[in-house]
């Protein structure tokens, strides 16, 4: 019989419904039947795509045996991290503090059942004993043991854990007369030491894109007036984005990214696809193709792009959250390849190309028996050793890959988690609309505003935004990321489209980001809104992790409302989480990109136009913003019939304003005249103050 799990909207939960398994989701009623049986919880967080989750179930939680201990000792709780990052986030902490290392999925923690701390905790546990970790019933028998037997001991440390937990984040902010610029050029230091000259990408195995770092690098160069640094700075960016691209990280033959490399050199991935990867990068690839002309760049974002709507885009609008690592029970087998499987399927013409290209003449890359596709050879360098132009090298190479894919498309297909996450479509709208900026694509500024218009017909209701969508139900009341992402999504659609409205939700979303997130005590904003179920700990996120700081974002986002509406009040707040986020910035600067962005945009406002378009044909106006865009200008459109803002206040249309923080140009009234003030404020623009003032 299925147990409860069976009705909620989480693909994931709803893979352990047939579990033997006496599965709850985290609900009152599980709660209280842990404190009336005073029996601990077992709470086991994982997400769909993750391959050591299905490892675990497969071994234990479709045991039969495993099952019945679980059922006899525990009340056992099933969340979906990605429905509930308010959950997962507490108890990683709590991993962490617990274990002094860091946590993962799946994540298995202990929970005492009148309280929630959590006195034991862990990751993957096997069915039998290996990796030098017990088997996972010997772990439940003594877990047990120990808080039947040693309440005193267990209470006495989850007293220290829940005080650990309720100060995390809580250290006194900057209460300097001005804020500076140390931690982002200690940011960027640390950027540097640990950058891989050979590589790309920060550190060894395993690697991650880190999207926001790359974004700072490029931010930082396009700023900087020391041009040793700021071509530093943009290499390093770019070396790593090429070698992505190149490695099996990226999927050579369908687009997209998985989200890690195994290996330091970008070969072999972890899998699985993320929305959430790929919006970040789709707009990084779009500005590296706009700022070098670099085919490369424009093919994976395109890439990126195809697969998006091709794999990603649900029936009924928003974009699904991931695709599995597995299909047909192992990692990676819809990936993989034999060499004589491409030779059959290809021309001999194609294959002189392909196999030197991707890789295939060599020995296998995985596991030793299997290849995975990267870029072993450039194709100008294959083209060379076969007496090819490189066009003609290139068409019979694009010819192979068109041919692999319509192979793997016969192949079992990987699962996909079908719910759409309001924080995860909110980030690839803004994606898709920095990208059509840089690229001046409006198909992309279509799909912007395809996916804002889901979010709003599907997770705002009533005034209120919900943080995920299934099978027609908006669930769980929206987190800081929801909004903070929601609320810079806007502002960047404001750059391709003229659409009033967008601006009307930012303004709503920050009002309640202020009313309903904001520690006004000392500044910055919880994960959690103030009318959100008690639990644990109400935390107030800083560093960066698979997604980037909602108080980074909401600080970024705020410094930009603040500027476009000439609202002071935006940009206090955004200047309080600055502050409230100083002890971080300084701790772990490396870790804290997003962040530190808005430290930038705070200590440096950047350039930006606000067009007012003419009623009719604003064909000129709007080229000049697609061309100022490309190269790198803030533009924000509105209609002539829009409402006056303080800082623009002329009621026509073709007028056009061009400010940099609470300086501004006189109205400019042609687009030429706005094109040379735009040359000249770009081409002027300094580093920016070491310090800025309150």
């Amino acid at each position: 019989m299925p147990n409860r799990l069976a009705a909620e909207t989480s693909p994931y939960l709803r893979q352990h419904a047939d579990n033997p398994v006496d599965w709850w989701p985290w609900c009152d009623e599980a709660l209280a039947l842990a404190r009336s049986s005073r029996r601990p919880i077992l709470l086991s967080i994982g997400y769909s795509s993750c391959h050591w989750c299905h490892v675990m179930a497969h071994e234990s939680f479709e045991d039969e045996a495993t099952a019945a201990v679980m059922n006899a000792l525990f009340v056992n709780i099933k969340v979906d991290r990605e429905e509930r990052p308010d959950l997962d986030r507490i108890y990683q902490l709590a991993h962490q503090a617990l274990t002094r290392r860091g946590g993962g999925w799946p994540l298995t923690v202990f929970l005492t059942p009148d309280d929630h701390l959590p006195y034991f905790a862990g990751t993957y546990f096997p069915k039998t004993p290996r990796y030098g970790t017990p088997p996972f019933v010997e772990v439940l028998r003594q877990v047990r043991q120990w808080y039947d037997q040693r309440r005193q001991e267990v209470m006495a440390q989850n007293a220290a854990l829940g005080e650990f937990l309720r100060d995390y984040g809580r250290a006194p902010g900057h209460a300097a007369a001005a804020l500076d610029d140390s931690p982002l050029r200690e940011g960027l230091v640390r950027l540097e030491r640990s950058f891989d000259p050979v590589h790309g990408g920060f550190g060894g195995a395993p690697k991650f894109p880190h999207a926001g770092d790359l974004a700072l690098l490029l931010d930082a160069a396009d700023a900087s007036p020391d041009r040793g640094r700021a071509g530093r700075w943009r290499r390093m960016a770019l070396h790593s984005l090429r070698r992505m691209a190149e490695g099996g990280i990226h999927d050579q033959l369908g687009g997209g990214f998985c989200r890690y490399s195994v290996d330091a050199q970008w070969a072999i991935p972890h899998f699985e696809k993320m929305l959430y990867d790929n919006a970040l990068l789709l707009p990084l690839y779009a500005r590296a193709a706009a700022q070098t002309g670099e085919g490369r760049f424009a093919d994976a974002a395109e890439g990126i792009a195809d697969w998006l709507e091709r794999e990603m885009r649900g029936p009924d609008g928003g974009y699904c959250a991931a695709l599995d690592a597995d299909s047909e029970g192992e990692e990676g087998r819809f990936y993989l390849w034999a060499s004589s499987e491409v030779q059959d399927a290809l021309s001999p013409e194609s294959w002189a190309v392909a196999a030197p290209h991707w890789g295939l003449d060599g020995p296998p890359n995985f596991e030793g028996h299997a290849w995975h596709l990267v870029v072993a050879r450039p194709l100008e360098e294959v083209a060379s050793a076969l007496g090819l132009p490189v066009d003609e090298a290139r068409q019979r190479r694009d010819a192979a890959r068109a041919r692999l894919f319509a192979e793997r498309e016969r192949r079992v297909r990987p699962g996909r988690d079908d719910k759409r996450l309001t924080a995860w479509n909110a980030l690839l709208a803004s994606g898709f609309a920095q990208a059509a900026a840089w690229l001046g694509h409006d198909g992309l500024a279509q799909r912007a505003r395809d996916t804002v218009a889901f979010l709003r017909r599907a997770l705002w209701r009533e005034g209120r935004l919900y943080a995920s969508w299934n099978a027609g139900q908006a669930r769980f009341p929206g987190y800081l990321d929801d909004h903070a992402f929601l609320l810079e999504a806007l502002l960047d659609l404001l750059r391709v489209d003229p659409d009033p409205a967008h601006l009307d939700w930012a303004l709503e979303l920050a009002a309640q980001l202020l009313a309903r997130f904001e520690d006004r005590a000392q500044g910055g904003f919880f994960f959690t809104a103030d009318d959100h179920e008690p639990l644990i700990a109400r935390l107030k996120p800083y560093a960066d992790e698979a997604l980037p700081s909602g108080n980074g974002v909401a600080a970024r986002a705020l410094l930009r409302l603040g500027h476009l509406t000439a609202e002071p009040r935006w940009l206090d707040a955004a200047e309080r989480t600055l502050r409230a986020g100083w002890a971080t910035m300084g701790e772990i600067p490396h870790g804290c990109a997003t962040l530190l962005s808005a430290l930038r945009e705070f200590l440096q406002p950047p350039a930006q136009a606000v067009i007012r378009l003419p009623a009719g044909d604003g064909r000129a106006w709007r080229e000049t913003a697609r061309e100022l865009g490309r190269q790198g200008l803030r533009c924000a459109l509105l209609p002539e019939d829009a409402p006056v803002l303080p800082l623009y206040a002329a009621r026509q249309g073709g007028v056009a304003y061009l400010c940099s923080g609470t300086r501004c140009l006189p109205p400019l009234e042609t687009p030429a005249a706005l094109r040379e003030a735009a040359a000249a404020e770009l081409g002027a623009r300094p580093a920016g103050p070491a310090q800025a003032p309150k």
